[in-house]
């Protein structure tokens, strides 16, 4: 009798869905499955951060517990298609403990092939008729690249899209380098103005949701025209009635709409363009005014704009915090699709570590030569942190860069800090969005045998970025200690009355791909 462990079942059905790394945390029962799936093959990386293994199964598209050892490959496959057809998400299979290590005769278990490729569909024909009507009619057409444009890889067919009709575009934070930040048509510097003044509004696989203002005024203009094209019926329509809802793959959509709309153009000496790029040279011009100061400490601009320059133009960047990844989103570019990761659509801060080790797994493995840079918030590095052991184990040369401002939002300096610890109690006292001023984060990547660096000045950031960028060896952390005062460019929002408003935001967002898709089905035993 040929006999197999729940954890071999777990582990040879995962395999068999062509699942190439697992990442968990290890211990009685998951040690015997971590082992079988490095038996089968499967690339073992060992994490060390376990805060919601449990919570994920409220949050996933697929969730189960096998009834028998004999139902582990069908649900496991069921997982794995449940995770990649339709909108992407995760997978959750709960396996009773003593399953793991209970044996059954292989000719009993009902094995599965691997799941097929998820179908592509394409849209109405009277919507797509529908959609290029209001584009030809569009006095100011705009289009809005999301996350889902990024994993349905539709880059070819949205580049041209953009380049036929000579539409301007915005790209979402995730949605940024299906079309490289530099091409003529990204207005992304003028992001404000292009979404309140927009008439018609092409969403290709972007929702709106609170990333997008939701598509209320006085963000949006509240006569705007949304033509939504989405692999979710029920995403159709949310917050904003489509005037045509393009339901299917994003590729295969785009393709219908390009057999309509070959023959039309938007002129690019249009009012539009005019007012958009007259924007987007008076915002150019300020954060250039803020990247250029000299004056210490550094503020955000200044540190971002350095980074900018020595960054290869194919690294992948992982992107968490507050004010870090806000304004780092508008300060380093993506030239390649799938090449950035961040906090995503529900604000999760801590996924930054655990981004750029998948990343540079993946990256390590195909022997790429991609660099992976992962800038983190100080408050949101401390989320993860203790994920610089991992990268020091298994030697993945990531470079993280921590954009240290003494707290969330904004902290306070050294001086300050020793005032407020004269007065008293610090939990009465300290500001609750406040740390402790110039932590040296560095000093935990030193401490597993990383490179770690302080940096206060421009020289420095220069030399330890340069250092680490040449170090393919090993990790590197670079602790750059900013004013605690710096903040986002005030913005000034002109709405249709002629008011302004002054505004400040909070921005988080989330996709799970890179040039191959991460797939993530999370266990429970």
């Amino acid at each position: 009798m040929d006999e197999v462990t729940g954890a071999q079942l777990v582990a040879e059905a995962l395999k068999s869905q062509n699942v190439e790394y697992m990442f968990g945390i290890v211990g009685v029962p998951i040690i015997e499955v971590a082992m079988a799936a490095q038996a089968a093959g499967i690339k073992y990386v060992g994490m060390r951060n376990e805060q919601a293994v449990e919570a994920c199964r409220l949050y996933s598209k697929f969730s189960a517990r096998p009834s028998s050892l004999e139902m582990i490959p069908a649900v496991v496959e069921k997982a794995v298609r449940s995770s990649i057809y339709g909108r992407p998400g995760a997978s959750y299979i709960d396996i009773a403990g003593d399953m793991v290590n209970a044996k059954i005769d292989r000719a009993n278990v009902r094995f599965v092939s691997c799941c097929p490729a998820p179908p592509v569909s394409q849209a109405d024909s009277r919507e797509i008729t529908q959609a290029v009507r209001l584009l030809r009619a569009a006095q100011r057409p705009l289009i809005i690249i999301g996350k889902g444009a990024a994993y349905a890889r539709a880059e070819k067919e949205v580049r041209e899209l953009v380049e036929v009709t000579g539409i301007p575009f915005l790209p979402t934070p995730m949605g940024k380098g299906i079309l490289p930040d530099d091409h003529p048509n990204c207005v992304a510097a003028a992001r404000s103005r292009a979404l309140l003044q927009a008439d018609v509004i092409v969403l290709l696989g972007a929702r709106l949701n609170w990333i997008l203002h939701f598509g209320f005024p006085p963000r949006f203009s509240p006569h705007v025209k949304i033509i939504q094209v989405d692999l979710c019926a029920e995403e159709l329509s949310n917050n904003v009635r489509a005037a045509s809802a393009l339901l299917g793959d994003i590729g295969a959509v785009v393709r219908q709409l390009l057999e309509t709309v070959r023959s039309w153009r938007f002129p690019s000496d249009s009012q539009w363009w005019l007012t958009l790029k007259e924007k987007m040279t008076a915002n150019a011009q300020i954060s250039k005014s803020l990247a250029l100061r000299s004056t210490l400490p550094m503020n955000y601009y200044t540190a971002f704009h350095h980074i900018s320059e020595l960054l290869p133009k194919d690294c992948i960047i992982v992107s968490e915090g507050a004010n870090t990844m806000d304004i780092g989103r508008t300060m380093l570019l993506n030239y390649l699709p799938r090449h950035r990761l961040d906090a995503g659509t529900f604000g999760t801060m801590g996924v930054g570590p655990g981004f750029a080790i998948a990343a540079a797994v993946l990256e390590q493995t195909q022997k790429s030569a991609q660099r992976v840079v992962c800038i983190e918030g100080d408050s949101a590095f401390g989320f993860s942190g203790m994920e610089v052991e991992t990268m020091c184990r298994y030697k993945l040369p990531i470079i993280i860069i921590v954009i240290n401002n003494n707290g969330i939002y904004s902290g306070v300096d050294p001086k300050t800090w020793k005032e407020m610890e004269k007065m008293g109690d610090m939990t009465t006292i300290a500001p609750p969005v406040t740390l402790l001023p110039e932590a040296r984060y560095e000093q935990v990547m030193s401490a597993f045998g990383g490179r770690g660096y302080l940096v206060r000045t421009v020289e420095e950031l220069r030399s330890a970025l340069q250092e680490s960028l040449n170090n393919t060896q090993m990790p590197s952390l670079l602790n750059v200690l900013i004013d605690p005062a710096s903040d986002r460019k005030q913005q000034v929002l002109h709405t249709h009355t002629h008011t302004a408003l002054h505004y400040s935001s909070i921005s988080w967002n989330i996709i799970n791909n890179l040039d191959k898709t991460l797939l993530s089905c999370i266990f429970s035993f």
